[in-house]
């Protein structure tokens, strides 16, 4: 198991290195930090929020932008397949973040764009 801390997020990196593939958390305090853009074309991601509420964004340069929500209130398994870029922002402090992916991690398996590459907007309206 690895640890990784920066200005975005606490992680916890391959949990379990007995998988073919990774097991990882994410505990993300801050929610003016945007984690976005990148894609893979072999590794498919399954995201689960386990406290807390996620703003996901998924993209392709065909079809642009759209927005997901992942919420510990209304849980569910979020499949990223390879080719779709993705990034997301917490709604919430100390939100957290479960990932599967299904490969090890691999430089050469991630292709990155910039925030505001596909014209989104991430902000998200006060109710």
């Amino acid at each position: 198991m690895n640890y990784n801390e920066d200005d975005r997020a606490q992680r916890l990196l391959d949990v379990f290195d007995i998988l073919p593939g990774q097991v990882n958390v994410s505990y993300v305090n801050n929610t003016s930090h945007i984690v976005a853009w990148h894609k893979h074309n072999l590794q498919t991601d399954y995201w689960v929020c386990l406290k807390g509420s996620f703003k996901v964004g998924l993209a392709t340069t065909r079809e642009g932008c759209k927005f997901e929500y992942l919420s510990d209130k209304n849980p569910r398994v979020l499949e990223i397949k390879p080719g779709i870029y993705h990034g997301y922002k917490a709604l919430e402090p100390g939100s957290i973040l479960l990932y599967y992916v299904t490969r090890k991690y691999d430089v050469e398996d991630e292709i990155r764009r910039p925030i505001g590459h596909f014209g989104e907007q991430w902000e998200t309206e006060n109710k």
